[in-house]
């Protein structure tokens, strides 16, 4: 079942479940942009093809906002705020970790270097040849026995970018085996949730902020969301 999080004429928006992809690939799995088309469809018994833009995407494994457009003119407008990294654009993650950060809070500046054989990014502490400069702050909000809950604000929008800085500060992101994490999460998650998105409006030019509960049927993230919430 979609879980709507906001609709209007113009955009819809979605709480993306770990196992969804946001469009289709080549394992030929059905795609979250093709779920959406077709409750718009249904809801308002459109005729014909569905319009429907993909102005961002949030990887497989991980869960929240998706933002879709349902006009080509919002989908213009919004592909340059994400392009642009337009400060009327602001992205909000979850993470969960193992590893307790260096400090409480920071800012984390790197060159990031993508993979695309091998659909990883490394991070440097230097400029390299074809490398894209990723910054991000980072606040600690949570802890169990076990884990540590991060709160993250997303400066820039590079491939991988999350999960490839907290692993280079030694902080891999609970069940990602690919940067490091030693253990899987059961059902091939790992623990980053995007848990908000605040922009401008495509056509209104009223400030959205949609907001996305983690997966709660997780026990470790139902923790620390009820935790927060008291």
């Amino acid at each position: 079942m979609l879980e709507i999080l906001y609709e209007d004429n113009h955009i819809i928006a979605v709480n993306k479940k770990i196992s969804d992809i946001v469009q289709q690939d080549k394992t030929g799995d059905p795609s979250l942009e093709e779920e959406v088309k077709a409750y718009i469809k249904k809801k308002y018994n459109k005729p014909g093809d569905v319009f429907l833009g993909v102005p961002h995407r949030i990887d497989r494994p991980v869960s929240g906002v998706v933002l879709f457009a349902r006009t080509s003119k919002a989908l213009t407008r919004l592909n340059k705020m994400f392009q642009e990294h337009d400060e009327e654009i602001q992205k909000t993650y979850w993470a969960i970790v193992g590893t307790l950060p260096p400090e409480d809070s920071g800012r984390l500046e790197h060159f990031l270097l993508r993979d695309s054989e091998k659909n990883k990014s490394y991070a440097y502490e230097k400029e390299k040849k074809g490398s894209k400069k990723a910054i991000l702050e980072y606040k600690l909000i949570g802890r169990s026995q076990r884990y540590y809950l991060l709160e993250i604000k997303l400066l820039t929008g590079r491939h991988h970018q999350i999960r490839c800085q907290l692993a280079k500060i030694g902080c891999p992101i609970k069940g990602d085996l690919k940067y490091g994490f030693p253990r899987s999460n059961e059902g091939g998650g790992i623990g980053l949730h995007a848990r908000e998105i605040t922009f401008r409006h495509p056509v209104s030019q009223e400030m959205v902020t949609i907001t996305a509960t983690p997966p709660l049927q997780d026990t470790l993230w139902k923790e620390f969301y009820n935790n927060l919430k008291d």
